[in-house]
């Protein structure tokens, strides 16, 4: 059956659903330890109201402001009420969507469950793993991580781009393989993708452009038995193929995705992935952080002084311009 591994980093926790064998990534989540998450429940004031309909904006503690829906009938500007988060904020090339909540006038304040917590109401077991573990390097975990970056996946005769954009996650597809081969090996890896990727919201797909409409049912039939063999299963709408070959996918969107963290936020993604590595320094001495001055920066006294915590060492910065912001490491030097 598979299983839920969770680190619980510095700054950020991973999760990966492995197969049976624990060497195969199947879905994944990776959550930064921002405060408004999807579940977090908060005191609100209402900061506006939109004249004839029940949504609005309100404030919350910290002055965040949030979307709100739902709100009930002659609740004016100013008042106070519990909201829940149901979808984080989203960062997006030129923009900066807004978290978006509903009111929960029966809940109490409190924080986003931990994302193993949070997991633990999937159907599938949850292991969180010690600092030192292994298992996300067995399952590849790296690979995925470069997945992300680059927004690029290759699968057996073709390759996947993943271009986030502030309406939607675009897969363009292009391969080698005749056009109707193309189609329906790209739509079992676009499926996979999606979970791997931990992809929600808004998706179009621009499939090779098929002629005949038999051939076009058959991509359909294929993406959406894809769709539903996902672990967990699939929810969600998506269109019929049409005659230039798109595709649109909407499920319900919580969370960033692994590419929307790596396009919007990479010096701070390749932070967190100098954090995890620098934890897994075995050799003794002092720990230096090599790395690009950005993502340095992107490390706050916070950070470092928990990486300090975790490995009981001194911890020295070498900002190096010339770097690449993912090309950082971390080592031991004897001081």
């Amino acid at each position: 059956m598979p299983e839920w591994l969770v680190e619980e980093g510095i700054g950020e926790t991973r999760a990966i659903l492995v197969d049976d064998d624990a060497e195969t990534i199947l879905a994944a989540r990776l959550c930064w330890h921002e405060p408004w998450r999807a579940g977090a429940v908060a005191q609100a004031r209402l900061s506006h109201r939109r004249p004839g309909s029940r949504g609005g904006a309100v404030v919350l503690p910290d002055e965040t402001i949030a979307l709100v829906d739902a709100l009930p009938p002659g609740l004016t500007e100013g008042a106070r009420l519990l909201v829940r988060i149901t979808r984080a904020a989203l960062a997006e090339k030129g923009r900066f969507k807004l978290a978006q909540c509903r009111p929960a006038p029966d809940a109490s304040p409190s924080p986003a469950p931990p994302l193993a917590q949070d997991l633990r109401e999937t159907e599938f077991p949850v292991r969180v793993l010690g600092a030192l573990a292994r298992d996300f390097d067995k399952a590849g975990w790296d690979e995925l991580v470069e997945q992300a970056q680059s927004g690029e996946v290759d699968f057996p005769g073709g390759r996947l781009t993943f271009s986030p954009t502030p309406a939607m996650t675009l897969i363009d597809v292009d391969g080698t393989l005749p056009l109707r081969d193309l189609a329906l090996a790209s739509a079992r890896a676009i499926a996979q993708n999606l979970a791997r990727l931990d992809i929600a919201g808004s998706v179009g797909i621009d499939f090779p452009t098929i002629e005949g409409r038999t051939d076009r049912q058959a991509v359909d039939t294929t993406l959406g038995d894809a769709l539903a063999a996902l672990p967990g299963g699939w929810r969600g709408e998506r269109t019929g193929m049409n005659g230039f070959g798109f595709v649109q996918l909407v499920s319900r969107l919580a969370r960033p995705s692994l590419l929307s963290r790596h396009a919007h936020a990479p010096a701070r993604a390749a932070a967190f992935a100098l954090l995890r590595q620098a934890e897994r320094v075995s050799e003794p001495g002092i720990l230096l952080l090599v790395a690009h001055p950005a993502v340095l920066a992107a490390i706050d006294s916070t950070f470092e002084s928990e990486l300090a915590r975790r490995t009981g060492r001194t911890i020295h910065r070498d900002p190096r311009p010339t770097l690449a912001l993912h090309a950082g490491f971390a080592q031991a030097i004897v001081s």
